[in-house]
């Protein structure tokens, strides 16, 4: 039998609606209206006439049901700007998220989530009437520059600059996996699933933007709540403000700039925290060591540079899963490539490769020797 749910996520992920995919199918909108809604299954022909449209092996139209993934349980920003076609594309991404990690789980332990919680940070030291109730936004009486420092302190991480954010969250159980690139203009989203953090990136940004972004989704995920993720600009600019502190850290900060610090300053010191430009102006201004009238500066200067929607000469190696770069090295030890994978998956290797940071090469299976990640197996173990 048909899943009809799984003809939905299939005509999503690929951004299509069901006029055009009916066209593509050779079928009639109602007709395929009916096989979505589980009115009326298809003919062997049909099906396979839409899944040669949508560019997905048969099989995963028999499988299991996927579970649902709301727009109100992710952390989407600028959720008005965004098209329907993106907003699918990126669900879609984060529901296959979702069974690649059930796979995964299945065979390996990885790293049990560690996220502290609003009650985390009454034990850290916060007073009980700091700590905000349920179903207020923890921004509110939490500030997200206080949470950070708590993050950081539960973390063990001090004031350092942090070297690898993605390979920080995976160490803390976050599930991070790699947005398709069929959506750019979504930077990033987070949501919980079974008590699992997910965290998906884009990798069409530039290393420090992605780095920032991984910051910004573990706000979403430290200060929001697991039932229902807030949207909104007050959600954001609570993100946004985690995401700098935890990055940069007043403290460190305060140590090494100067007051009223130059534009060259800052094109060099970004290095350090390996942060974009713009973000560490807009840190110095936020800490008191810009006024109004230098920060302002710093930006026109910046863009006149490229460093409004670029980083040049950067330096800064993007960030991929270690988590993920273990997997795929530890299943070809054991004889299990790509193709083997995305077989069991239901799904093309390419559509596998993109959840994955495109950390393998999508060749035939036996013909891959590309190597990813280290030996090292720490925190990752096969189940037997």
């Amino acid at each position: 039998m048909t899943t009809a749910s799984r003809l939905v996520l299939a005509r999503k992920r690929r951004g299509l609606t069901v006029t055009r995919l009916a066209q593509m199918a050779g079928l009639t909108p109602r007709r395929l209206s009916d096989y979505e809604n589980g009115r009326a299954a298809p003919s062997p022909p049909s099906l396979k006439a839409i899944a040669a449209a949508l560019e997905f092996p048969p099989s995963f139209f028999d499988a299991d049901e996927v579970a649902e993934l709301t727009v109100g349980s992710v952390s989407f920003r600028a959720l008005s700007k965004m098209t329907a076609s993106q907003r699918d594309i990126a669900l879609s991404s984060g529901r296959l998220a979702r069974v690649l990690q059930d796979w995964i789980g299945g065979h390996f332990r990885l790293p049990a989530p560690d996220i502290p919680s609003l009650t985390s940070f009454s034990r850290l030291g916060l007073g009980e009437e700091q700590i905000p109730h349920p179903g207020e936004a923890a921004g509110a009486d939490v500030p997200a520059e206080e949470a950070a420092m708590l993050v950081r302190a539960r973390w063990g991480l001090g004031n350092a600059p942090i070297p690898n954010v993605v390979h920080l969250l995976e160490a803390h159980g976050v599930r991070v996996f790699s947005l398709s690139r069929d959506c750019p203009e979504v930077d990033a989203f987070s949501f919980w699933d079974r008590g699992l953090p997910f965290v998906l990136l884009s990798t069409e940004k530039t290393a420090e933007r992605g780095r920032f972004d991984a910051a910004h989704e573990l706000g979403h995920l430290v200060l929001h709540g697991e039932e229902q993720m807030p949207h909104g600009p007050q959600a954001e600019a609570e993100a946004h403000r985690f995401a700098a502190a935890l990055l940069m850290p007043r403290a460190d900060v305060l140590a090494h700039a100067p007051r009223g610090a130059s534009t060259n300053w800052i094109l060099q010191a970004k290095r350090r925290w390996k942060v974009a430009a713009m973000a560490l102006a807009h840190r110095l201004h936020e800490l008191g060591l810009t006024t109004e009238w230098q920060y302002r500066t710093h930006c026109v200067e910046l863009g006149r540079l490229g460093y409004r929607k670029s980083e040049p000469n950067s330096g800064v190696i993007r960030e991929s899963s270690q988590v993920l770069g273990k997997v795929f090295t530890a299943l070809r030890r054991e004889g299990m490539h790509l193709t083997d994978i995305a077989r069991e998956l239901h799904l093309q290797p390419a559509d596998l490769n993109d959840l994955v940071f495109g950390l393998v090469v999508t060749t035939q299976a036996g013909e891959g020797r590309h190597r990813v990640g280290k030996a090292d197996r720490s925190h990752l173990s096969v189940v037997r």
